[in-house]
C-alpha cells in the first residue's frame, strides 16, 4: 500500500479534522465521537433538516455536500463502512430545526439498518423523520427489481434538489416528495479500470488486468455485468448511454441534467472525451441538457473509472436544481 497517511486507524478522523480546518466557514465536527459533519451555521429555525450518511472514501460524497441549499449534517463511517446508528442519530439531532428531518442516502444494507435504528432513537427526542433511498445504479438489478439497486452518484442530484426545496420552505412531506421524485428521475451506470485500496485493509479491493475494464462495477468494487479488454472511449460511452437510455424514457423536448463523474483517478481530460458522446446521444434523442456536471462529484478513493448519471427534469426539479447552493465542493449562484 502506497498512500499519504499516518496510522490507517486514524485515516478518517484526520481527514475530517483537516476538512473542517480547511473550511471552518462551512463545516464543524459534532457528535459524541466527532463523526458528524454539520453546517458551521445551522439552517434557520423551522427549516426541514436533511441528513445523509455513509462510509468514507467517496468525497465529495457524503460530507462535502453539507452546506446551504444542500445537506444540514452527515454521519461518516470508516472507509466503505456504514456509520453506527448512534452516529446517524447525532447527525439527525444536529440537523433538526424543529420541523423534522429527511434521511437521504444510498440503498446499502448496513446504512438502511442503522438509519432505521437512528430514526427510532430520535423519536425519543420528538424528532420526526422520513426516508428517501437512492437506488439509481442500473447495472445492479433489472428494472423489475429496481428496489434492489445500489445508490450511487444520483445522490448528488438528490442532495441538491431536496436541499433547495428545504431552503424554499417546504414542509417535511413536501421535501420528502421532491427528494423521492428526484430519486425516481435518476439513472446511473459506471465502469472501472482499476481498484482502490482501503487503508485499514492495506490491499486492493479487487483485481483486474492491466488491459481490462469492467462495465457496471459498483463504487466499492461490487461485480459488474461484464469484464473484457479495455475499449476506446467512444465505445465505452456509447454502451453506457445505451444502458441508461434503455432504462429511462427520454423523448423529444425532455430536459435532462447529466453528470459525468470521475471515480477518483480519471482526469478531467478523459471525462470531457466521454462527454462528447453523452451530449450527442441526448441531442439525438431530442433532449435538452440542463446544467451538465463534469468532474469529481462521487468518488471511490483512487479508483480509475467513470460513472454517468441522467436526471430527467420537470419544471419543479429544474427550478430546485438551478437554485443557489454553497459548499466548498459546489457553488451555484
Amino acid at each position: 500500500m502506497k498512500k499519504i497517511l499516518n496510522d490507517p486507524e486514524a485515516y478518517v478522523d484526520e481527514t475530517l479534522a483537516g476538512l473542517c480546518a480547511a473550511h471552518p466557514e462551512s463545516y464543524r465536527l459534532t457528535g459524541d465521537d466527532g463523526r458528524v459533519v454539520a453546517r458551521a451555521t445551522p439552517g434557520k429555525d423551522g427549516k426541514v433538516g436533511i441528513v445523509s450518511a455513509g462510509g468514507s472514501g467517496h468525497l465529495p460524497v457524503f460530507t462535502g455536500y453539507v452546506g446551504t441549499g444542500l445537506l444540514d449534517a452527515c454521519a461518516i463511517g470508516n472507509v466503505f463502512a456504514s456509520p453506527s446508528a448512534d452516529q446517524m442519530a447525532d447527525a439527525i439531532r444536529a440537523a433538526d430545526q424543529g420541523s423534522g428531518v429527511l434521511r437521504l442516502y444510498g440503498n446499502y444494507g448496513g446504512d438502511v439498518m442503522n438509519f432505521d435504528m437512528a430514526g427510532d432513537l430520535v423519536e425519543m427526542d420528538d424528532i420526526e423523520t422520513t426516508t428517501v433511498l437512492l437506488a439509481d445504479d442500473v447495472a445492479s438489478a433489472p428494472p423489475e427489481e429496481a428496489e434492489k439497486r445500489r445508490g450511487v452518484a444520483g445522490m448528488v442530484f438528490a442532495f441538491k434538489i431536496a436541499g433547495a426545496a428545504a431552503e424554499a420552505g417546504l414542509d417535511l412531506a413536501g421535501v420528502t416528495r421532491v427528494a423521492q421524485k428526484t430519486a425516481d428521475a435518476c439513472r446511473s451506470v459506471g465502469v472501472a479500470l482499476s481498484p482502490c485500496t482501503v487503508p485499514q485493509a492495506g490491499k486492493p479491493t479487487f483485481e483486474i488486468g492491466e488491459d481490462e475494464m469492467e462495465m457496471g462495477m459498483g463504487i466499492h468494487g461490487e461485480p459488474g455485468v461484464w469484464r473484457d479488454k479495455l475499449r476506446p472511449a467512444d465505445a465505452i460511452a456509447e454502451e453506457m448511454m445505451d444502458r441508461l437510455l434503455a432504462d429511462i424514457d427520454i423523448a423529444q423536448g425532455d430536459r435532462v441534467s447529466v453528470l459525468v463523474n470521475s471515480l477518483g483517478a480519471t482526469p478531467h481530460e478523459e471525462l470531457f472525451i466521454l462527454y462528447r458522446i453523452v451530449e450527442a446521444r441526448l441531442q439525438a434523442a431530442g433532449a435538452q441538457i440542463v446544467m451538465p456536471l463534469v468532474g469529481r462529484y462521487a468518488t471511490s478513493m483512487e479508483m480509475t473509472g467513470v460513472s454517468f448519471t441522467l436526471c430527467k427534469l420537470d419544471a419543479e426539479l429544474e427550478g430546485y436544481l438551478t437554485a443557489p447552493c454553497d459548499c466548498p465542493f459546489w457553488i451555484v449562484k
